[in-house]
């Protein structure tokens, strides 16, 4: 079994069957004997050039465990899946379970703007009450 690490550009408009893509793959991975490690769905992102006239992409990552002939039927799979727009697929020496670095900014930057509208907040207040 081998170590993989699958990013997934997913069509937007598509936004409500995410879930449904991701279970679904799970579901394959699970049924070979596989493992997955690590599931995020990073959410919607902008393009860094447009792809069959799109601006924007969903992405998800997957880091999972498998046999190469496994990885063979998945990688067939994505390339006919329409719902998928692109996927790249890298090999890992070792099993990568910790939070990506996309989505750990990602909650970061949540934290700041609520901390930033907390504080907004109890300046107002205390404009108002004097």
């Amino acid at each position: 079994m081998r170590h993989y690490e699958i990013i997934l550009m997913i069509y937007p408009d598509k936004n409500e069957k995410i879930s449904h893509v991701i279970d679904f793959y799970t579901k394959i991975i699970l049924s070979k004997s596989g493992t997955i490690h690590r599931s995020e769905n990073w959410g919607q992102r902008v393009l860094s050039y447009s792809i069959n006239k799109l601006q924007k992409a969903n992405y998800v990552l997957m880091n999972i465990e498998v046999s190469i002939e496994c990885m063979k039927y998945l990688e067939n799979h994505f390339k006919f899946n329409s719902k998928i727009i692109r996927n790249l697929i890298l090999v890992c020496n070792k099993a990568h379970t910790d939070m990506s670095p996309i989505l750990r900014n990602q909650e970061n930057s949540k934290k700041e703007v609520i901390s930033t509208k907390n504080n907004h907040k109890k300046y107002f207040i205390n404009k108002n009450h004097i």
